[in-house]
């Protein structure tokens, strides 16, 4: 268990597959571990439920927020007295039964097993990258969220919620911190083209702009025959250091105490904030 003064958060990593049965064990025992070291919150990645390997299969396995995967996480945040971060479950949409479509759906839930929000990914991922090997369009069965969320009180602080391919979208992360946001959290399963390329970068950049930590739980290696993801789930203090990886191997849990003087201190030192301009400013070139 850990003795320090500030409250620790949790990043884990996990491989699924369409085998949602194995995939809640895979999880189930990394919540475990990290509440063994110590940890008050756990962020999951995105398709923590499952990762399918066709759109039928995708679709198929989706439920609702009242179905039996959410009701056995709230179960488990209950029996182990944590926060969960549930990032990127395939919620089927509002209009289920006439178009078969889905939201890309992160979740907040409490120790009491309460969904306490419930951000909708709202850029979705629609990609080709010849020669990468990257393929993938992902409105092509799922809904955009309507909008962005304000943060979320939480045991490690106010965290602001992304899904993957939100991190390449730094004006949500700014709307974020001006709400209030300390923790961002960008649950996701990067290809590893992409990964490779920009996943780090990304991050360090989103922390270092926003003067938040970052905390980003990811997919890794082979889910099916037809996709693997990058890894390197990591966390990110608020200057832009690197305070845990996972790599990207293996499945696991990277635990990092969440000091929010870092972020008072970050702010008050480079008052970036104070130093922006107002909105007008920035539209200046539109206007010429």
């Amino acid at each position: 268990m850990s003795t320090s003064p500030h409250p620790v958060a949790a990043v884990c990593q996990v491989t699924a597959t369409p085998d949602k049965e194995a995939n809640f064990s895979a999880c189930k025992q990394l919540v475990e571990e990290a509440k063994q070291g110590g940890a008050c919150m756990v962020f999951l990645p995105e398709g923590f439920d499952y990762i399918g390997s066709s759109r039928e299969e995708t679709l198929s396995l989706s439920e609702s927020l009242a179905g039996d995967t959410i009701s056995r996480y709230s179960q488990l945040a209950r029996t182990e007295d944590v926060w969960l971060s549930l990032g990127g479950f395939h919620e089927r949409g509002h209009d289920w039964e006439n178009d078969r479509r889905i939201y890309n759906c992160h979740i907040i839930m409490n120790d009491k097993g309460d969904i306490v929000s419930v951000y909708r990914k709202s850029h979705l991922f629609d990609v080709e990258l010849p020669g990468r090997g990257v393929l993938l369009k992902e409105s092509a069965f799922t809904i955009p969220g309507p909008s962005l969320l304000p943060p979320v009180q939480t045991p490690v602080g106010k965290v602001g919620l992304g899904i993957c391919y939100d991190l390449r979208f730094p004006e949500l992360s700014l709307a974020l911190q001006r709400h209030g946001a300390e923790i961002l959290t960008y649950p996701s399963a990067f290809t590893v083209a992409t990964g490779a390329a920009h996943w780090e970068i990304l991050l360090r950049a989103r922390a270092i702009e926003t003067q938040c930590f970052v905390l980003a739980a990811a997919q890794v290696g082979r889910h099916h025959e037809k996709r693997s993801s990058y890894g390197h789930a990591l966390a990110v203090d608020p200057w832009g250091a690197v305070l845990g990886d996972c790599g990207g191997e293996s499945t696991g849990v990277t635990l990092v105490e969440i000091d929010l003087e870092k972020v008072r201190d970050t702010r008050r030192n480079m008052p970036v904030q104070q130093h922006r301009r107002d909105t007008s400013f920035y539209r200046s070139l539109e206007q010429s």
